[in-house]
């Protein structure tokens, strides 16, 4: 199971990103700051906040060791930080001036990555701070960036919903549309999948978009037999735009944030959900895992920053437990039935079910068939008389709207019903 264990509600705005290390988490905001707090107890650095940028501070992350922070700003630049002092030790300006979205330290720290608005993606001398090698994409802006657990390759993603690999020399390896709508996260999982008969190793990547998705990808790269990316699965849960997404460090566990303000964590080897949490009150714009302890940190534009803690269980133990409460379908209520319509795909009926107040006890007398492919409805409410005599003379279109129905299902409007209820008490007294 997991639990709510701290709240942090420093930031003025919107949290844009937040980061652990070994013993500290960072968060950066629009407010232009970036916090430092300890993990043994939740408190604030003393050097705390650290105040550099111009404007919004959109990514932070640190390094390896944890005694450097880096982040970036619609300001044009990638600052970084000593974590002991909080002292500015560079300030890394993007050769175009755009504002920076993402930066990312490669494994071992000894490059830094940033990307932009205008495209540009800047491989950086971590150890210098000197400019090694600039690119860009063709399209859309810069907004999500990982690298290989071997730093061997690193994976960008933009607005526009293209995934580019660039290998260590900034050379592009690949580059396909991942997400129709733009990527807003990507990450890879630390632990490698071992297979092939030639010992590749093969990593797990997951990027999220805003086409309320969020794609596994498996990716094997070496020198010698180049690069190979190859698509495995969509983890459904969401019902709309995803915005961020993070592996465990042990890689059993893969959490997103959303649009629709929930955090949901997977276990990566079913697929299958084994929480949902929903203490945010605004969209959720970053989580992230702490390295060596089971704590998860999620942030929100509703400015706060919760710390959740797992117990020590194993994914199939927590999945059985959040089950049991709601093994009797018909004591869902409608929310469980969203969550549910949203679990098997079918998250455009979300707004029907809810507008039409059905609770678990009447989804158990439609099926699952019957949800997909006939409860689509044109967004009207007619009388039933009138409506069936229209179907019955095997009309096939809207009375409104005059275009094709997909469905002749009729689905009662109890909101109005009992609108019309409420009209007919209060004037036939």
């Amino acid at each position: 199971m997991v639990k709510l264990i701290h709240t942090l509600a420093d930031h003025d705005d919107d949290v844009n990103c937040c980061a652990f290390s070994s013993s500290l988490l960072a968060t950066c905001s629009l407010d232009k700051t970036i916090r430092l707090y300890s993990l043994s107890d939740f408190s604030e650095l003393p050097h705390s906040p650290l105040k550099s940028h111009t404007y919004a501070v959109h990514c932070c992350c640190f390094s390896a060791s944890g005694h450097i922070l880096a982040s970036c700003s619609t300001d044009g630049t990638t600052v970084l930080w000593d974590t002991q002092n909080g002292q500015t030790l560079a300030v890394l300006e993007q050769p175009s001036g755009s504002p920076v979205r993402v930066c990312r330290f490669s494994p071992d720290s000894t490059c830094l990555v940033s990307g932009a608005a205008d495209g540009t993606v800047v491989l950086w001398n971590a150890q210098s701070y000197k400019l090694y090698r600039c690119a860009s994409v063709k399209d859309g802006s810069l907004v999500a960036c990982a690298f290989s657990p071997n730093g061997n390759f690193f994976v960008t993603g933009s607005s526009c919903g293209d995934l580019t690999v660039w290998d260590d020399k900034m050379r592009c390896l690949h580059s396909e549309k991942a997400h129709d709508l733009g990527i807003t996260c990507c990450d890879f999982s630390s632990q490698p999948v071992s297979g092939g008969e030639q010992g590749l190793q093969f990593f797990r990547l997951a990027s999220c978009g805003q086409d309320c998705q969020i794609k596994i990808w498996v990716i094997s790269f070496t020198h010698t037999l180049g690069f190979e990316l190859k698509y495995k699965s969509i983890l459904s849960g969401h019902c709309a735009p995803v915005l961020t997404c993070a592996f465990s460090h042990d890689g059993q566990m893969l959490v997103s944030g959303s649009v629709d303000k929930s955090v949901i964590v997977y276990d990566t080897n079913t697929e299958d959900i084994l929480h949902t949490l929903t203490q945010h009150t605004r969209y959720v714009t970053t989580c992230a895992f702490a390295p060596n302890i089971l704590l998860l940190a999620t942030g929100s534009m509703d400015k706060t920053v919760n710390i959740w803690q797992f117990d020590l269980e194993t994914p199939c133990q927590a999945r059985i437990a959040e089950d049991q409460p709601k093994q009797f379908t018909e004591d869902w209520s409608e929310d469980d039935v969203s969550n549910w319509l949203c679990a098997q795909g079918l998250k455009d009926l979300v707004g029907i079910f809810k507008m039409n107040n059905i609770d678990g006890r009447e989804l158990l007398n439609l099926t699952k068939e019957s949800l997909a492919d006939d409860l689509k409805i044109d967004g009207y409410s007619y009388e039933k008389e009138a409506m069936e005599n229209w179907i019955s003379k095997k009309k096939r279109t809207s009375p409104m709207t005059n275009l094709v129905l997909p469905s002749v299902v009729l689905i009662p409007n109890r909101t109005l019903k009992m609108a019309i209820d409420r009209w007919l008490e209060t004037h036939q007294k």
